[in-house]
C-alpha cells in the first residue's frame, strides 16, 4: 500500500525535474525559418549522391561530439557544400535529433540547389557554392514573441544591456559563443537569458558585423518577453525564461571593453526616475514598440528576405551645403556614371555624393527609385553601402560611405603605385571575388556590374576592398534572358562577348574580375603596350607567359620576391585566365573563383584556354574576328544610365 502510494508522487516529481530541466533532452526544433531555392539542380542523380554524402558526413562529425560541421562534394555533377550547427549548449545527443529533424525537413527542398532550416537548437544549410564565410545578408529578420513584459522599462534597459555585451564579447571569444544572463533592475528579482552564436567559419569582422545587424532587429522585439535574431551567419535570442542551464553561462567579463557595455551602465539610471516619467516612458515605448515591431520571418523564401526598407532621403540643400555648392575642389573623381564630390554633412559624417548622368525622361526618374530602393539594401563588407538619395526636379544624387584611401587605380597606376604589397594585393583580390559573388550569387536579385575596373574598387582604412558602382547598370532580367542590347563598359575590362554582341551574363563580370586580377599582380594596366622584348598588351602578355611557364614574369618588380610564394602566384594567373577564356561558358562562376583562391589543390576547372585578347598589330586574338572586335572598339565607353530591371 505504501509503495502505491508513492507512486503518483514519485511521476509528480519526475515531471516537475522535466520541466524545470530546459536544457536537458530537448533537441529545441521550434521552427524560426525554413526556404528552398527557387533554382533547381541540372543532374539530379549527381546531387542526391552528393547531397547523401555530405548529410552523412556532417552526421559523423557530429557523432564525434561535435556541435559544428561543414562538408562538401565537388568532383562529379552539381556540387554541395553543406553546414550545421547546434547551439552549445546543447547535449551532443539533442544536437544530432535536432540535426535529425533539420535534416528531414530540407529534403522536402526535392532538387533545390540550396535550402536552409533554422530551429531554436541548431541550423542546417546546403548549396551549390561555397558559403562558409557569409554572415549578414539580406533578408536577416527579428521573430518576436506575443507577449509583453510587466516591468516594461526595467526589463527593456536589462535586455539592451545584455544583447549590447553579448554583441561586444562574442566576436572575442573562441568559437564565437556565449551564453549570459542578467538580472532585471528593479524588475522583483526576474532575469533575461540570452545566448548569441556566429558561425565557427566566419572572421571576427564578419562575426561583429552579423551580430550588430542582429542587435538593431531584435531590439524591434521590445518589450515582448522573448526575441530572435536569425541571418545567414549569426543567430541572437534573449528571453525571461532560461533555455539554457545555468552552469553554461559564459564569462563574458574578460571580452568587455574596458568599463563593460555603456548600456548596462545606464541600467540603474534607467529606472530611478520619477513616477510620473516612468509612465510617460511606457507610453512612448508601447507606442514605439506597436510602430516599429519586426513581422516573423518569411518561411518560403531560402534567405527569408524582408520587405525592402529603402534608402535614406537627403534634401538637396544639406548636399548641396555638404559639398560646398559641389565645388570643383570638392570633386574626387569622375565617371560614366557622373561627377563624385566629398560632402560634410552637419551631423559630422564624411560621404561621397555623385551626381548622376541619366536621362530626364519619367522612365528615367522612375527606374532611379527602384534600382536605388533594392541597392540600398545590397550589406557587404566587400561593397560600398549606398546611405541614401536625392532627387529634385533634374537633379539625381547618390549619398555613399566615404572612403578615404580612394581608388585601388591609384595604388597600381598612379601616385600611390607600388606600395602594396603581395599580402594587401592578395586579400583584394580575394575581397573582389567575394563581393561579385555576392551581386551575382547572394542578393536576391541577380546584379551584374558590367564595369568592373580597379577606379571602381575603392579601398578602406585597412585596404578592404569594397565595389563601386554596382546595380546603377541593368540587372539580369527576370526571364534570365543573357540579351542586352546596349553595350555598357569599358574597353579592355569587357568580355568580347558583351562587347561584340551585346550578350550580358554574370560571366562579364568574371571577364572584367580576370582583367583586373591581372593588373594587380603585375602593376600594368590591361591597355598599355609592352614595348620589349616585343609589342603586346596586358593579356597577351599573361597568355604567352602561362603558355611558356614563366608566370612569375609577369609580377610587379616592386613586389619584393620575399613576400609572397610562388606557386601561390602562379595558381592566381593561371585563375584570372580561366576567367578571361573566350567562351563564357567556360569561365568560373565567381563563388567558384573565391574557392579556387583559398584551395592548396590543383585547379578544379583545368587549364585554361586560350582568351580574346588585340594583338600588337590590333588584330583581335582568339575566337573573335578582327573587323568585329575593331567595330566594337567604337563603342561608349561608358554607361548611358539606369535601367529597368
Amino acid at each position: 500500500m505504501e509503495s502505491r502510494g508513492l507512486r503518483p508522487l514519485m511521476a509528480v516529481v519526475i515531471w516537475w525535474w522535466w520541466l524545470i530541466s530546459p536544457a536537458v533532452s530537448d533537441p529545441q526544433t521550434n521552427l524560426l525559418n525554413q526556404g528552398c531555392s527557387t533554382y533547381n539542380v541540372t543532374n539530379l542523380s549527381d546531387f542526391y549522391t552528393n547531397l547523401n554524402a555530405t548529410f552523412s558526413d556532417l552526421e559523423t562529425q557530429l557523432n564525434d561530439n561535435k556541435l559544428f560541421a561543414t562538408a562538401n562534394r565537388t568532383r562529379s555533377g552539381d556540387s554541395v557544400y553543406a553546414m550545421v550547427q547546434c547551439r552549445n549548449y546543447m547535449s551532443a545527443e539533442d544536437c544530432l535529433a535536432c540535426f535529425a529533424d533539420a535534416q528531414s525537413l530540407i529534403r522536402s527542398c526535392g532538387a533545390a540547389n540550396g535550402a536552409r532550416v533554422i530551429y531554436d537548437g541548431c541550423f542546417l544549410r546546403y548549396e551549390s557554392n561555397s558559403f562558409y564565410d557569409q554572415t549578414t545578408l539580406a533578408g536577416n529578420a527579428a521573430i518576436c514573441g506575443n507577449d509583453t513584459a510587466s516591468q516594461v522599462t526595467a526589463f527593456q534597459s536589462a535586455v539592451e544591456g545584455l544583447i549590447a555585451d553579448l554583441e561586444v564579447a562574442t566576436p572575442r571569444i573562441n568559437g564565437f559563443y556565449a551564453a549570459y544572463k542578467m538580472e532585471v533592475v528593479g524588475g522583483g528579482g526576474a532575469t533575461v537569458y540570452g545566448v548569441a552564436q556566429c558561425v565557427e567559419t566566419a572572421s571576427q569582422t564578419a562575426c561583429q558585423d552579423c551580430l550588430q545587424v542582429a542587435n538593431s532587429n531584435i531590439n524591434s522585439c521590445l518589450p515582448s518577453k522573448n526575441g530572435r535574431a536569425i541571418d545567414a551567419g549569426c543567430f541572437l535570442r534573449y528571453s525571461d525564461v532560461a533555455f539554457f542551464a545555468d552552469n553554461q553561462t559564459t564569462n563574458i567579463t574578460p571580452f568587455l571593453q574596458k568599463g563593460g557595455s555603456n548600456k548596462k551602465k545606464a541600467i540603474i539610471g534607467g529606472v530611478v526616475g520619477g513616477v510620473g516619467l516612468a509612465l510617460i516612458v511606457v507610453v512612448l515605448l508601447l507606442w514605439y514598440r506597436s510602430s516599429r515591431k519586426a513581422k516573423p520571418a518569411s518561411t518560403g523564401d531560402l534567405l527569408g528576405v524582408t520587405e525592402l526598407q529603402g534608402p535614406v532621403n537627403y534634401s538637396y540643400s544639406d548636399l548641396k551645403s555638404a559639398t560646398m555648392m559641389f565645388r570643383e575642389e570638392n570633386k574626387l573623381g569622375e565617371g560614366g556614371f557622373g561627377d563624385v564630390y566629398k560632402g560634410h554633412l552637419k551631423n559630422g559624417k564624411m560621404v561621397a555624393v555623385k551626381k548622376l548622368f541619366i536621362g530626364q525622361t519619367d522612365r528615367a526618374k522612375a527606374n532611379f527609385e527602384s534600382e536605388v530602393k533594392l541597392i540600398s539594401n545590397v550589406h557587404h563588407r566587400n561593397l560600398i553601402r549606398l546611405l541614401g538619395c536625392c532627387s529634385k526636379k533634374s537633379e539625381l544624387l547618390l549619398v555613399y560611405e566615404y572612403m578615404a584611401n580612394s581608388s585601388l587605380d591609384k595604388f597600381l597606376f598612379g601616385e600611390k603605385r607600388g606600395s602594396l604589397n603581395w599580402k594587401q594585393r592578395f586579400n583584394i583580390i580575394v575581397g573582389i571575388a567575394r563581393g561579385l559573388a555576392y551581386l551575382h550569387e547572394e542578393f536576391h536579385v541577380c546584379i551584374i556590374h558590367r564595369d568592373i575596373k580597379p577606379s571602381n574598387v575603392l579601398l578602406d582604412d585597412d585596404f578592404q576592398p569594397k565595389i563601386a558602382d554596382f546595380g546603377l547598370a541593368r540587372l539580369l532580367p527576370e526571364d534570365q534572358s543573357h540579351v542586352s542590347t546596349k553595350f555598357a563598359g569599358t574597353l579592355g575590362y569587357t568580355a568580347p562577348e558583351y562587347a561584340i554582341h551585346g550578350q550580358l551574363s554574370e560571366k562579364a563580370d568574371t571577364y572584367s574580375y580576370g582583367v583586373v586580377v591581372l593588373e594587380i599582380i603585375s602593376g600594368q594596366r590591361c591597355n598599355e603596350m609592352k614595348i620589349e622584348p616585343v609589342t603586346e598588351f596586358l593579356l597577351e602578355r599573361a597568355w604567352k607567359l602561362y603558355e611558356n611557364d614563366n608566370h612569375l614574369k609577369l609580377v610587379d618588380e616592386s613586389l619584393d620576391p620575399e613576400e609572397y610564394d610562388a606557386e601561390e602566384v602562379k595558381k592566381i594567373i593561371e585563375i584570372a585566365l580561366l576567367c578571361t577564356q573566350s567562351s563564357a561558358s567556360m569561365r568560373p562562376t565567381m563563388s567558384e573563383v573565391v574557392v579556387m583562391l583559398y584551395s592548396k589543390d590543383a585547379l578544379q576547372h583545368g587549364t585554361p584556354t586560350r582568351p580574346t585578347f588585340i594583338s600588337s598589330n590590333n588584330r583581335a586574338g582568339g575566337d573573335t574576328s578582327p573587323s568585329t572586335w575593331d567595330a566594337a572598339s567604337n563603342a561608349t565607353a561608358s554607361f548611358s544610365g539606369v535601367s529597368g530591371r
